[in-house]
């Protein structure tokens, strides 16, 4: 039993007192934490006793160790603002959203009534129009929306569900009822991140949560793998995701439900309708797709009938639709319940379809396109805010009091006219814009430095149609804003995310909290299934990136080494070594061995650099990141960071070699990942194919530019160097570097894992078990040309190994590859670049 705060004792209760008597609320807002009188909430007892027991030094030791589980998952989110669009961290807000048990059922009921209003206005949408023809609806609901896509009139989804998924970003109004601020029904994003929340709390306040008889959030995923996969049928490639790729703000979130749901992750390149059927593009040919769960909008869909400027659909996909051959969660067409105007109408709509109020109002509307209405606003203009009704993204709201009140005398004259030639538009055309009332959001403590300070938030929930109807997820996700006076609440405005506890005190055992139980019996399976042609691609070419930049790095430090020794005798391999740079456009034009490593290391404008490689592998790598080790990507990421903070400032004294060292050991350790943890598995075969076709040519270049400057100059110790070969050959010739001993080990000797035997072996190794194991079918051309290959190393003569020996097998090893990506990656057949 917990004991009241003020009659706690110790210093533990001192704590909890001096947490809630140092909270400021803000007056006239409502707080979910305190009451009006300062007064801590009963559910919210628990935690604020919990922490003040932890005391302020381990509270942050705690809330680090969330961080810590944030930065080993990769959490990102990428903001579209930033002129390169990279990935930034995950923002976490360390403190819980607690929710009571009857707030929670006032939510889940009214969310569930809204969301079965929602899937009727769909229906009748793209149905009858019976809504239209009564007028309970303005005909220019549907006419005026750009969500509204006339080809999905008449088609019934396969599952009878326009919505399979529904979000709300809810909030309370001052006197503490909830208000819908907007529905979600296009895609909705962010489920995922609520796990990832709850996961990353569990790490630290673990304890605290099954103390607080949290409701797990497992069971919610559980009911979407359940639903999606019954609409599986025997033989097919599985559920897919459907993303935009890997520059979409969210991509975190679906690669993460991809690993989570066991689900694949595929983009629009990946799939293909042919007979009016979807099918996903595999090594091994097309495999059918059943269920697609979409994170793409709509209109982009299908370019052949809606956006014909779209790179992210599957053309024909509609035709697919018509003929019932695939189901799609949410619904192509879904995205025309998320149009602001239509709250204007959700009490009406209650009424009508369910005869009933609704559970949980919206915030007030009015939509200009009525006479009435538009009045109303037109003469209230300067207390409302004005939005877009049929924006498919929330637009920013106009304020015109705020920004009257906070804007510099000097933008008087800008903000009055915008507002007046804002009331001509709406006059003009008021079917363009609602007026929403102007929402003060509700606050939740946030911990800065030893204490809670209060914050703005909005709460978004998630729900999911099953066969039982409509299940919401218990939580969700809380975005809570970085001042006390933050106006729009979203993650690229740089909100932070905290978890969402519902307190209603679940009967699961604490080691279900996180993890569902799994089956006592179920099918062994050693395959993940059909490897995407796409995805086999990236493999390959990630390989060859990292061990293109490995054998620039190895050059790069051999010419550093050599340059730092300044001795006449090593002014050949210095030359040598820059003509190597040069040629493969690592450097734009000879240098001074400084400037060249340099350049050589952090240039991004030369093709060749490290920096340019790493930044290759790291775009083929977005691709198959629900594939790749985690840790492995971590290490590639940090080696992109190195190179590119070299490239914008100069290193300090050392941090050039240090540069050099550190993205060497990380290449080493990302070989070394993804060796031991990934299986053994076709798309490991594919990557293998890449790496061991690209050291095969590195070392053929090497021997035969090294092997003509050594015949005059003796470049063969730089030779040994960067192939990693100098102990070996010490241990077997008590002689200096010598042409023929030099050249039996890097390119003939099988034992040697950096020679060009064993490449070659390892070549022919790799495609014998991709076909053997029945993930693709064999095609005559790669065997040929591996054929072809063993035949010209078979020429060379171990005793004069010549130039035009190594250029031939050089060309076989890319006709190799140019037959691997025809027949397996690229279906027009199109070379890719394997030459530098």
């Amino acid at each position: 039993m917990t004991v009241p705060l003020d009659s706690q004792t110790g210093h533990a209760g001192a704590y909890a007192r001096e947490l809630v008597a140092s909270y400021r609320s803000i007056p006239g807002v409502f707080d979910e934490m305190v009451d009006e009188a300062g007064r801590l909430r009963d559910h919210w007892r628990p935690l604020v006793d919990a922490l003040a027991r932890l005391g302020p030094g381990a509270v942050e030791k705690r809330f680090a160790l969330a961080d810590q589980h944030l930065a080993s998952s990769g959490a990102f989110y990428r903001v579209y603002d930033d002129a390169d669009r990279r990935e930034r961290p995950y923002l976490l807000s360390h403190v819980p959203l607690v929710l009571s048990a009857s707030d929670w059922a006032t939510i889940t009921a009214g969310l569930e009534q809204r969301a079965t209003i929602l899937e009727a206005l769909l229906s009748d949408a793209y149905g009858p129009r019976d809504l239209v023809a009564s007028r309970s609806l303005p005909a220019a609901m549907l006419a005026g929306s750009p969500e509204y896509l006339r080809p999905l009139v008449g088609i019934n989804p396969l599952n009878g569900r326009h919505l399979s998924f529904y979000a709300a970003d809810i909030g309370r109004a001052p006197d503490g009822r909830w208000w819908v601020l907007r529905d979600r029904t296009q895609a909705p994003s962010g489920s995922g991140y609520a796990l990832q929340n709850r996961i990353a709390m569990s790490h630290a306040l673990g304890e605290i949560t099954e103390a607080c008889a949290v409701e797990p959030l497992v069971g919610y995923f559980d009911d979407i793998r359940a639903t999606l996969s019954r609409y599986r049928t025997s033989g097919d490639a599985g559920v897919a995701i459907l993303t935009p790729g890997s520059l979409n703000e969210t991509y975190f979130e679906h690669i993460y439900l991809s690993r989570q749901l066991g689900f694949r992750l595929v983009e629009g390149q990946d799939l293909v309708v042919e007979n009016k059927r979807l099918w996903l593009r595999t090594v091994g040919g097309l495999r059918p797709i059943n269920v697609l769960l979409r994170r793409i909008d709509s209109d982009f869909a299908d370019p052949v009938e809606l956006n014909t400027g779209s790179r992210l659909g599957i053309p024909g996909l509609i035709d697919a639709l018509r003929a019932g051959t695939v189901t799609i969660a949410n619904a192509l067409g879904s995205g025309l319940a998320e149009a602001a105007a239509f709250m204007s109408f959700m009490p009406a709509l209650a009424t009508r379809q369910r005869g009933e109020e609704l559970l949980l109002p919206n915030v007030a509307t009015w939509w200009c396109g009525q006479p009435a209405e538009r009045e109303f606003v037109l003469d209230n203009l300067d207390r409302l805010n004005i939005a877009s009704a049929f924006a498919p993204a929330a637009p920013d709201a106009f304020d015109y009091a705020t920004a009257k009140n906070t804007a510099p005398k000097s933008n008087d004259a800008r903000i009055d006219q915008q507002r007046t030639s804002l009331r001509h538009a709406i006059s003009r055309r008021g079917i363009d814009y609602v007026a929403h009332e102007r929402v003060q959001l509700s606050t939740m403590p946030i911990w800065s430095g030893s204490k809670f300070e209060a914050r703005p938030f909005v709460l978004r929930v998630y729900l999911a149609q099953t066969n039982d109807g409509w299940h919401a997820m218990p939580g969700g996700l809380a975005l809570v804003g970085d001042a006390r006076d933050t106006g729009a609440l979203t993650m690229q405005r740089g909100a932070h995310a905290a978890d969402v506890w519902v307190t209603a005190g679940s009967t699961r055992t604490p080691a279900d909290a996180f993890a569902s139980k799994p089956p006592e019996m179920g099918e062994i399976r050693r395959s993940s299934g059909s490897l995407p042609s796409r995805a086999a691609d990236c493999l390959f070419w990630l390989a060859r990136y990292l061990e293109r930049a490995e054998g620039t790095v190895r050059i790069i430090r051999a010419l550093a080494n050599r340059a730092a020794e300044a001795l006449p005798s090593t002014r050949p391999e210095r030359a040598a070594l820059m003509e190597l740079l040069f040629q493969w456009g690592a450097i734009p034009d000879p240098q001074s061995p400084p400037r060249a490593i340099a350049l050589a290391l952090t240039d991004p404008a030369s093709p060749g650099s490290v920096s340019s490689l790493v930044s290759s592998a790291l775009a083929s790598g977005q691709v198959i990141r629900n594939r790749f080790p985690i840790d492995a990507w971590r290490a590639l990421q940090e080696t992109d960071i190195i190179l590119r903070t070299g490239a914008d400032e100069a290193l300090p004294d050392g941090g050039l070699e240090r540069a050099v060292d550190t993205t060497l050991r990380n290449l080493a350790a990302i070989a070394g990942l993804q060796l031991e943890s990934m299986n053994r598995l076709s798309g490991w075969r594919f990557m293998k194919l890449g790496g061991r076709i690209e050291r095969a040519i590195l070392v053929s270049r090497l021997a035969r530019s090294l092997a003509l400057a050594a015949r005059s100059n003796g470049c063969l110790d730089a030779l040994l160097e960067l192939n990693d070969c100098q102990i070996t050959y010490r241990m077997r010739y008590a002689h200096g570097a010598v042409l023929k001993p030099v050249f039996d080990l890097v390119l003939l000797d099988e034992s040697n894992p950096r020679s060009l035997a064993f490449s070659i072996e390892r070549i022919e190794h790799h495609l014998d078990s991709l076909v053997s194991a029945g993930d693709i079918a064999p095609h005559e051309s790669p065997r040929d040309a591996q054929r072809e290959l063993a035949e010209a190393f078979r020429a060379v003569e171990r005793d004069d190994v010549g130039p035009d020996q190594l250029i031939a097998i050089e060309n076989r090893l890319m006709r190799l590859s140019d037959e691997i990506t025809a027949h397996y990656f690229d279906l027009s057949g199109a070379p890719r670049d394997g030459a530098r």
